[in-house]
């Protein structure tokens, strides 16, 4: 497989995986209506840094890691599902306002490291790369050079689904008044919380079987 080859290949991957919709997503598309496109490219960053830290694993096949992501599936979800539905009561709390200037870099950081910490929360993508990295016949054993090529694919592909996610939305930002944004908060909220409730429940029974 050529470098160029294996590069697509994994921008395909990225973007397979990150464009179903799902909590950080919802949680992307909330925060550039709610405080800019800088605050949801920031949030996209850390669902893309996530992603790739998974795709390297899959690409590498460092079965250490797989094997121990496996092994502990139930309690990450667990802890994942319990960090989304604290994350939805949040957000059905939170008024209808949008972010002042102080405060951004603290801001940036904290919307940088929740959207990592969620994508890293569901330990499933790990297995969805795999699968689709044999589809898509990534495996190259031994050459590094190529394998690394795949994860930059990876991502790039995912960071330019959040390029487009928050382009998007950025154009509707201006239609968006308090009374939106209230409904928002609570679309969001539900979104999130209901997800939270799903990873939940999924690593409780997987802890009992």
């Amino acid at each position: 497989m050529t470098g160029l080859e294996a590069l697509w290949k994994g921008l395909l991957a990225g973007l397979v995986i990150a464009a179903p919709v799902g909590p950080v997503n919802v949680l992307c598309l909330r925060r550039t209506l709610s405080k800019g496109w800088k605050s949801g490219l920031v949030s996209g960053f850390g669902a893309a840094a996530a992603d790739a830290s998974y795709g390297g694993i899959a690409a590498f096949s460092v079965r250490v890691v797989i094997q121990f992501l496996r092994a502990e599936e139930a309690p990450i979800k667990l802890i994942g599902g319990l960090l989304l539905i604290g994350l939805g009561i949040r957000y059905w709390l939170r008024p209808a306002t949008g972010m002042s200037g102080s405060g951004a870099d603290q801001e940036g950081r904290t919307d940088f490291a929740s959207a990592f910490l969620l994508t890293l929360a569901n330990p499933t993508t790990i297995l969805s790369f795999l699968a689709v990295l044999a589809a898509l016949g990534t495996a190259a054993p031994g050459d590094h050079p190529v394998t690394a090529l795949v994860v930059a694919g990876i991502f790039s592909g995912s960071m330019a689904w959040w390029i487009l996610l928050v382009s998007s939305a950025q154009r509707l930002r201006d239609r968006f008044d308090e009374s939106r944004m209230r409904w928002m908060n609570r679309a969001a909220a539900l979104a999130i919380g209901g997800f939270g409730v799903i990873t939940f429940v999924s690593g409780w029974l997987k802890s009992r079987g």
